[in-house]
């Protein structure tokens, strides 16, 4: 989990889904997020089997749809407050698949873990524009705090940017997600690869 973790974003993307999947891969990222709120089951299931076979080699999580991810065979999903339950998920997905969960405070974080989560998603650190129930912004403290409470790999999402990344991996997030801040540029793969060599 460590590095830039890759979240899809159609409606702010210039070269669209696949490209971008791509280009993430090429730049040697781990895991892909497949992140659709706008398409009709059909379409997204269609665009996640190409999307799965592009990241045959690493992880592929889908975003929310549970049935979306077993019916692609996908490595897991990744599951806000508001969607399945943990143990329904994992009753429905099995022992081996990943289970990431969105957290907003560090007593969600500790249940999560409790919960059996395999990783948290910690949003939004900064001000964010690209999912609009995102909340307040909670800063890196939050990292900070969540970092002494929990042992699982943290990714660190929301507004985060070239300029305060820095800060967020010093902080103790393990990865992090910076959507804006890659798919609405020109080189994907480039602005992708400017990233992880801040984990170097």
């Amino acid at each position: 989990m460590r590095g830039y973790y890759f979240i899809t974003d159609a409606s702010l993307s210039r070269a669209g889904n696949l490209s971008d999947v791509k280009a993430a891969v090429a730049a040697g990222v781990k895991v892909v997020q497949y992140r659709e709120k706008q398409a009709d089951a059909r379409k997204m299931y269609e665009e996640a089997l190409k999307l799965r076979k592009i990241c045959k080699h690493i992880t592929f999580l889908v975003n929310d749809r549970v049935d979306l991810a077993l019916a692609v065979d996908a490595d897991g999903v990744h599951l806000g407050q508001d969607d399945l339950p943990y143990a329904v998920a994992r009753k429905l997905l099995g022992p081996q698949k990943i289970i990431g969960i969105t957290v907003h405070t560090v007593e969600e974080a500790r249940q999560a873990q409790k919960l059996g989560a395999d990783y948290l998603g910690v949003s939004p650190i900064f001000a964010t524009h690209t999912k609009s129930d995102a909340g307040e912004p909670k800063g890196v403290a939050l990292i900070k705090q969540i970092r002494k409470q929990v042992s699982i790999p943290i990714i660190a999402i929301g507004g985060i940017t070239l300029a305060n990344a820095g800060e967020v991996i010093r902080a103790g997030a393990d990865g992090l997600c910076a959507i804006s801040a890659v798919v609405t540029k020109g080189d994907v793969k480039t602005e992708i690869k400017k990233f992880q060599r801040l984990f170097r």
